[in-house]
C-alpha cells in the first residue's frame, strides 16, 4: 500500500493543488481582476490554501468557516491575511445544515461587486488541480496502481485523480470513502460526523456515481484510532481523512490480495489538528 504524502504542499494539504487551478483559471478567464476580492466558503485547508495563493498574488480574500474546523486551520487563514467569518456548529460537528449555511453567506459575499467566488462544490478547475497529483502518483509507483482509494468532499480530488489514473489503466478500481456517520454517497441519511474537510451531508455536485467502483464507510473512531496509530508507528502525520482513508485502504487491499498496489493520500499535515481531540488527548 502505497501513502502519498500531501502534507509536503506548501501549506501543509492538498488543496495547495485545487487552489492555485481556481486562481490560476479566474485570472485566465477575466473573471478575477487586480482589485478584486476572492470569497468562498471552507471546512479550513481550502481556505488556507486560497488564502496562501491570494497572499503571493496580491488578492483579497474572504473566508466563511466554522468552529467545527479546528483552531489552528482558523489561524492559519487570518495569518495569511484573510478576513474569516464563522459560523456556529453543532457541538463541533459537521452537518449537512452547518455546510449548507456556510455556502449560502459565501453567495451572500459574493454580490458585491468585484468578488470571484471560488465555489469549490462547483468550480471544474478545482478538478483539473488534481490531474498533476495523479500523474506524479502513477509515476512514483512505477505505474502499478490496481486501486485508488480517496475520502469524498466535494468530489474533486478523486474526480481528477480518476480521470488520470484510467487514461493509464483502464482496469483501475477506485474506491470513494465516507463517514459512516453519514453515508449519503452510498443512499443513506445524512448525519454529523468530526472527519473534517469530508461528507457534507449532501451528493456534491461534482459527484457521479460512475466516478467510483465502490463506496466504503469509515466511523469516525475508526479514522482518529487509525491516524494516530499511523503517527506512532509509521511517521505519517496527518488528519483524520488521511486515517479514513489507509482503514479503507487496508480493507481493499486485503480483498485484492498479495501482489496489488493501492494507493491513497495522507491529505494534509497533522500540525493542523493539535488543538483538537484527534491529538490532544493522544
Amino acid at each position: 500500500m502505497l501513502v502519498k504524502l500531501e502534507s509536503h504542499n506548501l501549506t501543509g494539504s492538498m488543496k495547495d493543488r485545487m487552489a492555485l487551478s481556481v486562481v490560476e483559471g479566474a485570472v485566465t478567464s477575466g473573471r478575477l481582476f487586480a482589485s478584486g476580492r476572492v470569497v468562498e466558503y471552507t471546512g479550513g485547508s481550502t481556505g488556507t490554501s486560497l488564502a496562501f495563493v491570494c497572499a503571493a498574488w496580491g488578492y483579497s480574500i474572504t473566508l466563511v468557516t466554522s468552529d467545527a474546523f479546528s483552531r489552528e486551520k482558523r489561524d492559519q487563514m487570518r495569518a495569511l491575511g484573510a478576513t474569516v467569518i464563522e459560523i456556529p456548529s453543532e457541538g463541533g460537528r459537521t452537518t449537512k445544515e452547518l455546510i449548507r449555511s456556510m455556502v449560502s453567506r459565501a453567495a451572500e459575499l459574493c454580490t458585491a461587486p468585484d468578488t470571484f467566488y471560488a465555489d469549490q462544490f462547483n468550480n471544474p478547475d478545482a478538478a483539473v488541480g488534481y490531474t498533476p497529483l495523479a500523474a506524479e502518483l502513477w509515476e512514483q509507483s512505477g505505474g502499478e496502481i490496481d486501486a485508488f482509494v480517496q475520502s469524498v468532499g466535494t468530489a474533486q480530488c478523486i474526480t481528477g485523480v480518476a480521470g488520470f489514473l484510467r487514461t493509464r489503466n483502464p482496469s483501475v478500481r477506485i474506491v470513494a470513502v465516507e463517514p459512516s456517520e453519514s453515508p449519503v454517497l452510498s443512499g443513506g441519511a445524512p448525519g454529523a460526523h468530526k472527519i473534517e474537510g469530508v461528507g457534507a451531508g449532501f451528493i456534491p455536485p461534482m459527484w457521479r456515481r460512475d466516478l467510483a467502483d465502490e463506496i466504503l464507510q469509515v466511523s469516525t473512531l475508526e479514522a482518529k484510532a487509525m491516524t494516530r496509530r499511523l503517527a506512532r508507528e509509521e511517521a505519517l502525520f496527518g488528519g483524520t481523512s488521511s486515517g479514513a482513508n489507509v482503514v479503507a485502504a487496508l480493507r481493499v487491499g486485503q480483498r485484492l490480495g498479495p501482489g496489488r498496489t493501492v494507493g491513497t493520500l495522507l491529505c494534509d499535515s497533522g500540525l493542523k489538528y493539535l488543538s483538537t481531540d484527534l491529538y490532544s488527548s493522544a
